[in-house]
């Protein structure tokens, strides 16, 4: 049996991934990448990067081909432009880049430390309203387990 970590860990050494200073070199350039977010929507709508595509990650497929209710021209298009997948941990994110590269994306990778690493860099996130504060942000990203998602201790 493979663990999340241990899939995480495969799938991380087929794929590209980049630090939130690559990315944001990548963003002040000419040719922006495309940053697909891969988050669920509740979460998208809390905080992203500006400009980033909102694309969950259980419609990232049907996303990524026509004819298909959840198609998104802009990413179906984009299989020879740059790519950065987005998520809160850069967990996800993995999967989402490499399922993208299995689908023919020739230049996609994925953001290591996902939004959580963006924001200790100390970099914009925004919603609906502008900008959202680096602590509330620090807050958010804050891992609440409760305890009965712990691993039982023996």
């Amino acid at each position: 049996m493979k663990t999340f970590d241990t899939l995480v860990s495969e799938y991380s050494e087929q794929i590209e991934e980049i630090m939130p200073w690559d990315l944001e070199e990548k963003l002040e350039s000419d040719t922006p990448p495309l940053l697909v977010d891969i988050r669920e929507p509740y979460e998208f709508d809390v905080m992203r990067i500006k400009d980033s595509l909102s694309v969950p990650r259980g419609i990232l497929e049907t996303a990524c081909e026509y004819d298909y209710e959840e198609t998104i021209p802009e990413l179906v298009e984009a299989r020879d432009r740059e790519v950065v997948v987005i998520c809160r941990s850069g967990y996800r994110s993995v999967f989402g880049a490499w399922v993208m590269q299995l689908m023919g994306y020739q230049n996609v990778s994925s953001l290591k430390s996902g939004l959580r690493g963006w924001n200790d860099y100390e970099q914009p996130l925004i919603n609906s309203t502008g900008e959202v504060d680096i602590d509330d942000a620090e807050e958010y990203f804050t891992p609440k387990l409760r305890p009965e998602q712990l691993h039982p201790k023996v």
